[in-house]
């Protein structure tokens, strides 16, 4: 495709969690749970006027979908600030700091007072309707290879609750979640090619994780807005998969495309939208269709001159049919059936031609039919007709939700500015130059360099310092060794592979300690000990932890007990002189092409406890003795 002729503008918003100690407005832990909840609360929420007196345009259509919500709190990890029953508390100064240091890394500019805002949400995603964020910085950029890109803001905001589940009553959401604080960065939308989307979000979320944020599914989350200069701004949320960005603008544009080929052929033809629903149960009181049999209640609307239009594919694998059914879908229904697309369903041609007979249509004209419950039915079918009308103009402003195949699909109304409110529980707070320029003086290295330096101070492979960064345990990595004189590899690996493979058979790790750790390595410098045996020790401390946190380690008996303690050299030269000499007529044969054979025999018998190269050198010597 051509962007620069179709008039392509993009921009991209992050969300990413920090890792601080505590949530952003209360003092409870900045952590999941999957234990079972102790308590339940329900709540209704209902949008409200701006100061301008206008309502917000997302808010009012999810108003409209009179969801009712339940929200799962814990006694020791929520309270009541999450749950709106108290007011917040004082502005976590710990979120603050990273933010700054974040905004400070894309070269933003630091605000000088904080505003706390509140931004209607009732999507029930937030107990009170409202997220809370203020922004902390503006005008910063970042260089890509395509040219530098503007970023707007950084805001610090909490995050929302977590959806559990929902069903015909009710939408459950976690409380855990809500409050953990997140900063929300958002570029400019000069954005023209799809690839330097991508860049920029890799570039920049390299330096995120140069910082003390949160890692893990879900801790970043990726909006992309996009518009071509015939379309909109469509806002498509949840972007997970950096490599699918090309793929979904494509996608993206040409849905865009097709929407507006739609508009055209809808004027051309002088199509319009019939406001009535008609009750149709007669034409199918007999019909051997299971999903028509089974509603209470089947309902249609006339399109007049669209026949046609609504099977027309407007992306891969998606036509506007899908549109209209996504609107429908959120009163509650599974979807739509359309003439276009009949017969089909065990809907017969024979019940089609009784249908169009029944509502007296043209051939040009398009039906649209929803079997549900008749009240469902009526709302989806409104909804429907809103969508519909909407291809006058193209191509609707809304917030979509990314799918896996690059597609999207409708989640809701554009927001307008009609959602923010000055958060009153909360005091201005000011940010005085000092505070910032401490930050500024103490910035985080940032991944690559880190990465040259790893690789340059401590010899290790590329993949071991990869693995040491991605897993977050540089700074431990580097405090054993500051310590401590042992192999780097020894340590990282054990950092970068060993952690990993005993939390794979779910053990324990959280429960070790930099102590510990430090511990059994010094047993490995003193050579008290092989590398072998670190993993061995490591597993019988964890599971010493588990019984009694509290108990002191005798970390030189626990090796003992495990019988992984060395032999000293006197005892090793005694063994392999005795595996020597009843070897002897071997050696004298092979002389020093014996040391294979005479070192496997060595090696098993020493059960490893002795280092290989101490092993090695004796059996050179014996050898010497004997040719």
């Amino acid at each position: 495709m051509n962007w620069k002729k179709l008039g392509l503008k993009m921009g991209l918003e992050i969300h990413q969690q920090l890792n601080t100690k505590t949530k952003l407005f209360c003092s409870c832990p900045n952590e999941l749970s999957d234990k079972k909840n102790d308590e339940e609360i329900k709540r209704y929420l209902r949008p409200t006027q701006s100061e301008l007196g206008q309502i917000d345009r997302a808010a009012f259509q999810e108003s409209l979908r009179n969801l009712s919500f339940k929200y799962q709190v814990y006694d020791h990890k929520t309270c009541l600030v999450e749950t709106d029953d108290e007011p917040p508390h004082n502005l976590n100064e710990e979120a603050l700091d990273l933010s700054i240091t974040i905004a400070s890394l894309l070269n933003m500019n630091i605000i000088d007072e904080i505003h706390t805002m509140r931004k209607q949400v009732i999507d029930g995603s937030n107990t009170g309707g409202f997220q809370r964020t203020s922004l902390i910085a503006t005008d910063g950029y970042l260089d890509t290879d395509y040219g530098r890109i503007a970023i707007e803001n950084l805001c610090l905001e909490e995050d929302a609750g977590r959806r559990i589940d929902t069903d015909d009553e009710f939408t459950t959401f976690r409380c855990d979640r809500l409050g953990i604080p997140l900063v929300e960065i958002t570029t400019d939308p000069s954005i023209h090619d799809p690839e330097e989307v991508k860049e920029f979000a890799y570039i920049l979320g390299q330096i995120l994780r140069s910082t003390n944020v949160k890692r893990g599914l879900g801790t970043i989350r990726q909006d992309l807005n996009i518009s071509i200069s015939e379309g909109s701004r469509i806002e498509i949320k949840g972007v997970q998969n950096l490599d699918l960005i090309p793929k979904m603008v494509e996608l993206e544009v040409k849905r865009q495309l097709g929407l507006i080929k739609i508009k055209n052929k809808v004027l051309e033809r002088d199509a319009k939208v019939l406001d009535e629903i008609f009750n149709v149960d007669e034409v199918f009181k007999n019909t051997s269709s299971k999903i028509i049999s089974k509603a209470k209640s089947v309902k249609a609307i006339v399109l007049k001159g669209f026949n046609g239009l609504i099977g027309l594919e407007i992306q891969t694998n998606r036509r506007f049919g899908s549109e209209l059914s996504d609107y429908a879908k959120k009163h509650g229904v599974s979807g739509i059936f359309h003439s276009d697309e009949l017969p089909a369903y065990g809907i017969t041609e024979n019940e089609v031609l009784k249908l169009k007979k029944f509502l007296n249509i043209d051939d040009d004209d398009a039906i649209i039919l929803v079997a549900a419950d008749e009240d469902i039915a009526i709302l989806a079918l409104k909804e429907v007709i809103r969508r519909v009308k909407m291809a006058y103009d193209g191509v609707p402003e809304e917030t979509r939700k990314a799918l896996e195949n690059g597609t999207s699909e409708y989640m809701r109304p554009l927001p307008t500015s009609n959602r923010m409110y000055l958060e009153t529980d909360i005091p201005l707070f000011k940010i005085n130059k000092e505070k910032i320029t401490n930050i500024k003086n103490n910035l985080p290295e940032l991944i690559d360099e880190k990465k040259r330096r790893l690789i340059r101070e401590y010899k290790i492979s590329d993949d071991l310092t990869n693995q040491l960064i991605k897993r977050g345990f540089v700074d431990e990595f580097e405090d054993v060794l500051s310590e401590l004189k042992v192999d780097p590899i020894v340590v990282g690996s054990f950092y970068a592979y060993t952690l990993q493979e005993l939390k794979r058979d779910k053990i324990a790790i959280e429960l070790l300690t930099i102590n510990d750790i430090k511990s059994v390595f010094k047993l490995l410098e003193d050579e008290l000990i092989n590398k072998d045996g670190v993993n061995y020790i490591i597993k019988e401390i964890i599971t010493s932890n588990e019984k009694n946190k509290s108990l002191p380690h005798d970390y030189k008996k626990i090796a003992k007990q495990l019988n992984l303690l060395l032999l000293s050299e006197t005892d090793i030269r005694n063994i392999i002189n005795e595996i020597a000499l009843k070897n002897e007529s071997m050696i004298k044969e092979r002389q020093m092409a014996s040391i294979g054979p005479l070192m496997g025999m060595a090696m098993k018998k020493l059960k490893g406890k002795a280092d290989g190269k101490i092993v090695n050198k004796i059996v050179k010597e014996e050898i010497q003795k004997m040719v």
